[in-house]
């Protein structure tokens, strides 16, 4: 199976899947510096925490090759200046934050040799995160798919597919490894206003592929769960903190509450590099709230009155007691979420 190309390192340049123009046309952009992928993550070219997160890495590659300095201070110090202006082009989403640290880290560990050196270690560091991230969910798909049984009619929000990550996806890897494993599943995809990820990508992606998909308004999910048509939810996430409450695409938590009156397991799928070991609960997580335009006037058509009021949050935080299980690349972590999440990073 090929999945679509969400990301790759081209000539110099980053190449990306213009997630804005699909499922109509497949466009992919050409950012030949940082800038451009800053814009491309900001506004939306470019989407999914583990996607932006590799987006972040290639982009301070590409500043690493024009910049002219020679001595490590002065590199470093423009490097850094790139990283600045990276990190604010998505509040919520950790992978973004993740990403530049690492390839900080790799700057400074090889702060005594020579910049040309450096220049390429970091090219080889944002390729290697592209790489690792396909394998990572991969692994999450194995390990996911051992909680969908045969039959299944699995519910999931938003895109958390090979588009959303470096080509094969946390919550569809799940999914797409049950498929593959030729058991019997059905999709149920909720449209996810206001951008419509769900219809617009997810529903793409399954379709191309074959899978069996069935696409509903957000506001319908708690009716057929009330007729017994869901049997879990898996979703993706955008940052975890240490207790498990989960930030996730603006209506998951009011997904889970419906699964948790309807006693339809909850199921989070999500690398590691998506946890926020710095923040205790939640409540710490900072939610991004974007344009009313997004809102009011999709894709240019208005569909609300002009000068009306509009809330726009992007994502919400769905508190750990609602989730049943969080798959990660190093296995299922089950309540309580901190004990076992300190088991899976081993002392880390």
């Amino acid at each position: 199976m090929v999945f679509p190309k969400t990301i790759a390192w081209r000539d110099n340049k980053v190449v990306i899947l213009d997630q804005r123009r699909l499922p109509g046309e497949e466009v992919y952009l050409e950012c030949p510096d940082a800038l451009a992928v800053a814009e491309a993550i900001k506004t939306m070219a470019i989407r999914g925490a583990p996607a932006v997160g590799i987006a972040a890495a290639m982009g301070i590659a590409l500043a690493a090759l024009s910049i002219p300095k020679k001595d490590y201070p002065a590199f470093y110090s423009e490097l850094n200046k790139i990283c600045k202006t990276l990190k604010t082009t998505r509040l919520t989403t950790v992978n973004l934050h993740w990403a530049l640290a690492r390839m900080r880290g790799v700057c400074e560990a090889n702060r005594e040799k020579p910049v040309g050196d450096l220049k390429r270690l970091l090219v080889a560091e944002a390729l290697a995160v592209l790489e690792q991230d396909i394998e990572i969910n991969k692994r999450i798909g194995v390990n996911g798919a051992t909680l969908i049984h045969d039959n299944a009619t699995i519910l999931t929000h938003c895109n958390a597919g090979a588009l959303a990550t470096g080509g094969y996806g946390t919550a569809l890897g799940v999914i797409r490894r049950a498929w593959e494993t030729k058991k019997k599943i059905r999709v149920v995809a909720t449209e996810t206003r206001p951008l419509l990820q769900g219809a617009r990508l997810t529903a793409w992606e399954l379709t191309r592929e074959g899978i069996p998909v069935t696409l509903i308004t957000d506001n319908m999910a708690g009716s057929l769960m009330q007729h017994g048509e869901i049997d879990l939810v898996i979703v993706g996430a955008d940052r975890i903190a240490r207790n498990g409450d989960v930030a996730n695409k603006i209506g998951t938590y009011t997904l889970a509450i419906l699964a948790k009156e309807h006693e339809v397991p909850f199921y989070v799928a999500a690398p590691l590099s998506t946890f926020d070991r710095t923040i205790e609960t939640g409540e710490e997580i900072p939610i991004e709230e974007r344009a009313p335009e997004e809102v009011t006037a999709p894709w240019g058509k208005r569909l609300a009155p002009e000068g009306v009021e509009v809330r726009n949050p992007a994502f919400d935080v769905t508190p750990h007691r609602y989730v049943s299980a969080i798959v990660t690349e190093r296995g299922i972590v089950r309540p309580p979420f901190a004990e076992g999440m300190e088991r899976i990073w081993g002392g880390e």
